[in-house]
């Protein structure tokens, strides 16, 4: 989620501190919040909340895209439903669905393995490290060279953090390049799934709800990390033990009321509350429509060369599902932007922030030039970006993006490691294999040649400015794509995996069609990458001076400048809270099971499981029945500033308990990546209450339910 103010694009994040509930913040931050955290009632010193090595946040995780928190001392994870969704979907068969029938293991030999792509990673160390990062660069290099420097340093700083191979590090750039910190992560590869109830209750309104307020979605699951004897990171093996978490989140049964405050802990994943008004028009009026029209297009042809093959379908379930989100996501900011001109807005305070500029940003120590600089290069950014949209859609194909990452792998092994292009080092071999291995589960090559085929015909139709230089000539005409399946093994899982190590001469040389094309392209697709280069290095030149002076002007109001979301550790704050969307409707902040049965229709998604309705009807509520509202509550709304990435952030209480898992936003919400409006930007967060009435009452989870530190209410 994002922030806004009345400053100029920088300063859009800037100045949403203006707004109490807004705000991503860096953990070392919170100190400077100590009135902020008071006044809402969160009774936690911001001093602990800082420490990483401290409960509450040494229980908070990633995992994959996505947050989750300990909840056990034996590795016991909770999450998102969705956020496991890779697990179940991997699991699943048609005859065997765990997607639609749930899962749970009574015991741990009967939990299921997560797979190559799930993996934990527990943060333990954040040190800033800047200077290291930018110290002397000369200022005569061109951008691609100040990009080429500027990485080779920070490949050195990973490697030096990764003499023990349990760890997983890197060093994210904060405010576009002003800053640099190293983050620290204990990589656990081993995790398995434990429980996750049926998509009826986990995914309950699919696709039509998502983004929507009210909202009855029991979006959880639960995961267990393992590790080897000794303790450390191992390969799943079945000889390895549950991992000893330092700390978990206690659960609490208590419940919240509108007003009450809430900690939110999570990896947000990227906003863009900084971009500048040309920006948001360029995404506004020309890159987002047609990302939405391909991916309709692409779902289109998916769901047809699936129809009536229940197996491929639940091989396609989770790219279906990814996509939709996007897609509801990018239409989400197509219609916040017609709601309110975001663009408008910003032009005001883009025209304030330069009028202060001319007149003071010589002290800043900022080039009087940047701003000239920073139009040219988002002008070209832009330019670039539609190259780049236009090759997406011509290489929407898993076998090819499979061919071009083997070959290009091959080219950088021609390099000492420390050479390679980021992604393509010793470090990240597990990883490649990881990708290629799991396309496995989700690939049918009857469905990927029907995606590329479309891609294609779709490609000559985007306007001549999307055609990258250098591709249309290599490109097989869409009557064409058939033969290449016909004429290539790749989608053989052994004979993919078996390309991995071959030198570039066994490329060149191979009569497989995917490999001769991906090797046809390659300098094509490298001249674009080049380019991108030379552009993001001119840019992390300028945006960082531009941060610079954006913090010099803000730096009278006393408050901290929260940088975009990154994928970092980040915590915000806020308070349990109603919504009015439009003039004369509000919209309260809690929906309960009762709307699950006025939704039920029978018909997916709005399809519930028996169990539930009957618990509903007899009212068999028990602890979890909420004193004001008269029963189950399932979904809450909170004022707190969330993004993709946040799913499953662990909501917590005043005292750092956990009442609930963040999982969405509302619709009128979806534009805070690039303006946060405080009046109407709501996070969705499931209820604990309802996700232990399930797991009790439905699902019978009680192994799960024992294993966990749980306070109920007093009764009276």
């Amino acid at each position: 989620m994002l922030k806004s103010i009345a400053l100029p694009i920088a300063l859009l994040g800037v100045f949403a501190t203006a707004n109490a509930d807004e705000g991503q913040w860096q953990p070392h931050q919170l100190p400077q919040l100590k009135s902020e955290l008071k006044r809402i009632g969160i009774t936690i010193p911001a001093e602990k909340l800082a420490d990483l090595s401290k409960h509450p946040m040494s229980a908070i995780v990633n995992i994959t895209g996505c947050s989750a928190a300990f909840v056990s001392s034996q590795g016991l994870i909770v999450t998102n439903h969705h956020c496991g969704y890779s697990a179940i979907q991997r699991n699943s068969t048609a005859e065997n669905n765990y997607i639609a029938n749930g899962f749970l293991a009574k015991t741990r030999a009967a939990e299921l393995p997560g797979g190559p792509n799930t993996l934990i990673y527990v943060t333990e160390k954040v040190e800033n490290v800047t200077e290291r990062v930018l110290k002397d660069l000369p200022a005569t290099m061109s951008g691609r060279e100040r990009y080429e420097e500027v990485s080779a340093r920070i490949k050195s700083l990973v490697a030096e953090c990764e003499t023990d191979k349990g760890y997983r590090c890197s060093v994210p750039s904060f405010h576009r390049g002003l800053e640099y910190y190293r983050i620290r992560q204990l990589m656990i590869r081993d995790v398995r799934l434990v429980y996750a109830p049926s998509d009826k209750i986990g995914e309950f309104g699919g696709d039509v709800d998502n983004f929507e307020w009210p909202r009855q979605t029991g979006d959880f699951s639960f995961l267990r990390a393992y590790v080897g004897k000794d303790g450390r990171p191992a390969d799943p093996s079945p000889d390895n033990v549950p991992y000893k978490s330092k700390d978990f989140l206690v659960v609490s049964a208590e419940g919240l009321k509108t007003g009450d405050p809430i900690l939110l802990a999570g990896y947000p994943g990227r906003t863009s509350r900084y971009k500048l008004p040309s920006e948001i028009r360029f995404a506004r009026d020309a890159n987002f429509p047609v990302r939405v029209a391909d991916m309709q297009a692409d779902l289109a042809v998916i769901a047809a060369a699936t129809k009536g093959n229940n197996a491929n379908e639940v091989r396609y379930a989770s790219v279906v599902k990814s996509t939709n989100n996007v897609l509801k996501k990018t239409q989400g900011l197509l219609d916040g932007f017609a709601r309110k001109d975001i663009a408008a807005i910003k032009d005001v305070q883009d025209a304030e922030f330069r009028t202060w500029f001319k007149q003071q940003g010589s002290k800043a120590g900022v080039a009087p030039t940047m701003l000239a600089d920073l139009d040219a290069l988002i002008a070209a950014d832009m330019a670039l970006q539609d190259e780049e949209f236009g090759w997406s859609v011509a290489s929407n194909s898993d076998l090819l993006k499979s061919a071009r990452t083997l070959y290009r792998l091959a080219l950088e092994n021609q390099k000492p490691d420390a050479k390679r292009e980021a992604g393509f080092q010793e470090r990240d071999l597990s990883f490649i294999k990881a990708r290629l291995a799991r396309l496995e589960q989700s690939y049918v090559g009857s469905v990927d040649e029907a995606r590329f085929t479309s891609a294609l015909q779709r490609y000559t139709k985007v306007a001549p400015n999307m055609h990258p230089k250098g591709i249309d000539a290599l490109l097989p005409a869409a009557a064409d794509a058939g033969t290449l399946y016909r004429q290539s093994e790749l989608g053989d899982t052994a004979k993919r995996l078996a390309w991995i190590g071959k030198d570039v001469n066994a490329f060149a040389k191979s009569d497989d069609a995917f490999i001769q094309l991906a090797v046809k392209m390659s300098d094509a697709t490298l001249a674009i990458e080049n380019r991108r280069k030379e552009i993001d290095g001119n840019l992390e030149r300028v945006i960082p001076q531009y941060m610079s002076a954006v913090i010099a002007w803000k730096k009278t109001q006393g408050k901290p400048v929260y940088p975009d979301a990154n994928s970092t550790l980040r915590v915000t704050y806020g308070t349990v809270a109603s919504y009015s969307p439009r003039d004369g409707l509000t919209k309260g902040p809690f929906t309960t099971v009762e709307g699950i049965v006025e939704k039920h229709t029978g018909v997916h998604p709005f399809t519930a499981p028996k169990a539930l309705l009957d618990a509903v009807r007899d009212k068999r509520y028990g602890v979890y029945k909420d004193p004001v509202l008269g029963t189950v509550p399932v979904n809450f709304l909170s004022s707190a500033d969330t993004t993709g990435g946040n799913s499953g952030s662990a909501v917590m209480n005043k005292r750092g308990e956990l009442v609930g898992l963040n999982f969405d936003s509302t619709y009128e919400s979806i534009t805070k990546d690039w303006y946060f409006d405080s009046a109407i930007t709501r996070a969705i967060h499931v209820d604990i209450r309802y996700m232990l009435w399930v797991m009790s009452e439905i699902d019978h989870a009680d192994n799960v339910m024992k294993e966990m530190t749980i306070k109920y209410p007093h009764k009276k």
